[in-house]
């Protein structure tokens, strides 16, 4: 074939070897380059599979991580919300409000360091005593719920055995301990994040090429003010369920109102799977003073998480989390099961937060299929 392309070649001789030199050199050029490209392709999922390796390994610290990013979008929509009220700079807004949440933390902590003991001892005792009902009732049927070997002496059950006595001490200890560290990397962070969100942000951008910095800052953006809608929004309905639980129990004539109540309001930071747990002290409490107590206190439970969970809630949450439930509640489980309490916790900032990166940057940018709003017709 070369052959007969140089006889049927009209140029003259020098120009004709040219032609075939350089002919000759960009094949040879295009089969060179070949190996490097592959030795690139290569390279890359070299690099993503080592990526997702660590971030499977770091999965904890990265949570860990993203909720002091979720408790810096809560101080920041704190200090914005202070904005018309004090006319003073962002940083000095921060300061106040960070004042504030440990003069409130601190009254906390006195108050709760007298009154909540004492209900948690008298709540404990009650569900005690009504679990030891329970297990009577069922061992008439044959069915032992709690075991041969259940007993009622805990001193006995600890100390019989000292190694396993050390054991359950160093167990709570550490896990106490990891707690608090938790807790403060969480503050500290997210202090760090929201005195300084715009360089937070830039060393982000900045590993982005040049001309998508823009549209990664503005989708940054608006996943900041997802989450501040979400933790405010979240702050508010336990604030809600807390204050209506409460004095709904202290009226029908429950011991312990006030913890109740607020593990009532705690459930909420927890969709749908929460507000099911937080209903068995009530009934466990409720149980042994007589059955139309129960059903009041169930009836009033029941009602006051039905006006949250249907009414107040998702009109609170409209403009934070347009997930379909059942989403939300798959990413609960699944979380949940791979990374324990931390994950369910944290599932449904994460599903918002993940949801408007994959609308942005994979259906609008990459997709291209950029909606726009429906407007009606009347």
């Amino acid at each position: 074939m070369a052959a007969d392309r140089s006889m049927s070649d009209p140029r003259i001789g020098p120009e004709r070897v040219r032609g075939v030199v350089l002919h000759e050199s960009s094949v040879d050029q295009s089969e060179q380059a070949g190996g490097p490209r592959l030795l690139a392709i290569g390279l890359t999922l070299l690099a993503v599979a080592v990526a997702l390796f660590l971030v499977w390994q770091t999965v904890s610290s990265l949570l860990i991580v993203f909720a002091g990013v979720l408790f810096a979008a809560f101080l920041d929509a704190a200090a914005r919300a202070l904005a018309p009220v004090l006319p003073l700079s962002r940083i000095w807004r921060l300061t106040f409000v960070l004042m504030l949440l440990s003069a409130l933390s601190g009254f906390g902590l006195v108050w709760g360091a007298g009154k909540l003991p004492e209900q948690t001892r008298l709540l404990l005792k009650v569900m005690d005593a009504q679990v030891d009902i329970l297990q009577e009732h069922l061992l008439s049927y044959g069915v032992d719920l709690l075991g041969p070997e259940w007993g009622r002496d805990f001193a006995q059950w600890l100390f019989a055995d000292q190694g396993r006595f050390l054991r359950h001490a160093q167990f709570l200890l550490g896990g106490a301990s990891s707690l608090l560290t938790g807790v403060l990397v969480v503050v500290f962070l997210g202090i760090l994040f929201a005195f300084d969100p715009t360089s937070h942000r830039e060393s982000l951008v900045v590993l982005v090429r040049q001309p998508y910095r823009a549209r990664t800052r503005a989708v940054m953006d608006e996943i900041g003010n997802v989450m501040r809608l979400w933790f405010v929004g979240q702050l508010i309905r336990i604030i809600l369920m807390t204050l209506c639980v409460w004095p709904a129990l202290y009226l029908i004539g429950l011991p312990g109102p006030f913890l109740l109540g607020l593990q009532a309001g705690l459930s909420n930071f927890i969709p749908y799977l929460g507000p099911i747990v937080a209903a068995i002290p009530i009934a466990l409490v409720a149980m042994p003073l007589g059955a139309s107590l129960l059903i009041w206190a169930v009836a009033v439970y029941t009602i006051i998480q039905s006006i949250e969970g249907y009414v107040i809630g998702p009109l609170i949450q409209r403009r934070a989390v347009e997930t379909p439930p059942a989403w939300t509640l798959v990413a609960i489980v699944l979380l949940g099961a791979l990374f324990g309490v931390m994950g369910i916790a944290l599932a449904m900032p994460l599903v918002a937060v993940g949801r408007v990166a994959i609308i942005r940057f994979y259906v609008e940018d990459y997709l291209g299929d950029r909606r726009e709003p429906t407007t009606e017709n009347s």
